[in-house]
């Protein structure tokens, strides 16, 4: 199998590339499986300039195919936010669980028609000799009043998607990604990520 190395030290990032790239017969590789450890600044502004600067500094560093993401969560009613600071939105030493009591506490007021929200995903992929390309997906949805369901991270818990009738924390892996922003971003990847790991290979 092609070995692809994904940007990121985040688990649950891991599974979900590794469940959309397997049937292309790519084994992911994350920055738990390295012996050296790299952190890269998310210094962007936006998802696709933080993608972007993971990818290409990784790659560069490794001389690997190396695939990053930005993600996170739009709520229109906070004008946008988390967006870039999803991670951390509660702080820098804090976790999804704080992040979702602040999002809460800041939606406490908004009635239930204008909590609409969306994840937004962009991925990079950069390499040796090759030119960076971004692929981006969004999925749209409804924060909750309170936390439901037990699968997925992040927010998975507080977004509701209207067509599953549940949260993204309520559905089945497979179920999630169907409809998830990461999941729609990967499906336009998958149209020539086998095209560009070939190129490249070649080359190496």
């Amino acid at each position: 199998m092609k070995e692809v190395l994904i940007a990121t030290n985040n688990i649950g990032k891991v599974n979900d590339f590794s469940r959309l790239l397997e049937p292309f017969g790519i084994s992911v590789l994350s920055l738990n499986d390295l012996e050296e450890t790299i952190d890269v600044e998310e210094t962007g502004d936006t998802f696709e300039a933080n993608a972007i600067l993971k990818a290409e500094t990784v790659a560069n560093l490794l001389g690997k195919i190396v695939i990053a993401d930005d993600s996170g969560l739009e709520i229109d009613a906070l004008h946008g936010a988390p967006g870039v600071y999803s991670a951390r939105f509660a702080g820098p030493l804090k976790g999804d669980e704080e992040n979702i009591d602040k999002v809460l506490v800041e939606m406490s007021e908004v009635p239930g028609e204008e909590r609409t929200a969306r994840f937004r995903c962009v991925l990079a992929i950069a390499g040796p000799n090759m030119e960076t390309k971004t692929f981006s997906g969004s999925c749209e949805g409804l924060i909750q009043r309170e936390r439901k369901g037990k699968n997925g991270f992040g927010y998975d818990s507080i977004f509701y998607v209207p067509e599953k009738i549940r949260t993204m924390a309520q559905l089945t892996p497979d179920e999630k990604n169907e409809i998830s922003h990461r999941g729609a971003a990967i499906s336009k990847l998958q149209g020539e990520i086998s095209t560009l790991i070939n190129e490249v290979s070649d080359e190496l």
